[in-house]
């Protein structure tokens, strides 16, 4: 029979490699091992710093059922790791500050429905130089953009506005059967537990990003833009999104 004493996100994971979602701020790394369980709380550690950490139990939800990529643990609240210890984050809201109110003015009798001519006139004059100075800059700006008067430099750039039909389940050779080859095929440093593949598509300037434990078993996780901003992502098993693993990963 299994252990009682083990939760059930883990009493899969004795020797298996896994990540928190959402990750545990002020850690680097997320990649972690089950060491025990008490009944209030559970003991891991950091693979690659050695960092060992208690966590509440009512803090850890559910895991994902399979482990391609890498298995998922879930945290109900996002947490820190603050003065040695794991704790709840919790964001700050800064108050503005107040600006005293200023004494009303007593209020000057112009007549019912009619204001002085003077004061009229200089409303309108301020619409007309309004209107003026918005119909030039905006002549300007189409200038500028245009590549000058003769407006022979226009430029158009292509956006992704759809996803690029992958799933988590596709692995190298199924990116090439949707998308072919790529322009650039380059891998991250074989530092760390993870291994990270970047297909570059120039034709769509988007980077697919696969990862994987190693290098024979690497599965898609997203796309990147030109800028390197996440443009498609994909959902693990257990409803995990991995757009914020994409904003984590440093470009290579």
């Amino acid at each position: 029979m299994p252990d009682p004493s083990i939760a059930p996100p883990f009493d899969r994971l004795p020797d298996r490699p896994f990540s928190f979602y959402p990750a545990i701020l002020n850690v680097e790394h997320n990649e972690w091992q089950y060491l025990q369980t008490t009944w209030s709380e559970i003991q891991v550690r950091n693979r690659k710093s050695n960092l060992e950490l208690w966590i509440p139990r009512r803090y850890v939800g559910e895991a994902s059922r399979v482990d391609e990529p890498v298995m998922i643990v879930g945290l109900l609240k996002e947490l820190e790791y603050k003065a040695g210890a794991v704790m709840p984050h919790q964001r700050r809201v800064l108050d503005m500050p107040r600006v005293p109110a200023s004494p009303a003015a007593p209020p000057v009798p112009l007549g019912p429905f009619r204001r002085p001519a003077s004061a009229e006139s200089r409303i309108g004059k301020l619409i007309l130089g309004a209107l003026v100075v918005g119909v030039a800059v905006c002549l300007l700006a189409v200038m500028i953009f245009r590549g000058g008067p003769g407006g022979d430099k226009v430029a158009f750039h292509a956006i992704v506005q759809s996803d690029l039909g992958l799933t988590s389940a596709d692995d190298y050779y199924a990116v090439l059967r949707k998308l072919g080859p790529p322009a650039a095929d380059r891998w991250r440093s074989e530092a760390g537990e993870l291994q990270y593949r970047l297909l570059w598509y120039s034709q769509i300037s988007v980077s697919v990003i696969l990862m994987g434990p190693d290098r024979d078993h690497v599965r898609y996780i997203g796309a990147m833009d030109k800028d390197w901003k996440p443009v498609d992502s994909v959902t693990l098993p257990g409803a995990v999104n991995t757009v914020s693993m994409l904003r984590a990963l440093k470009k290579f």
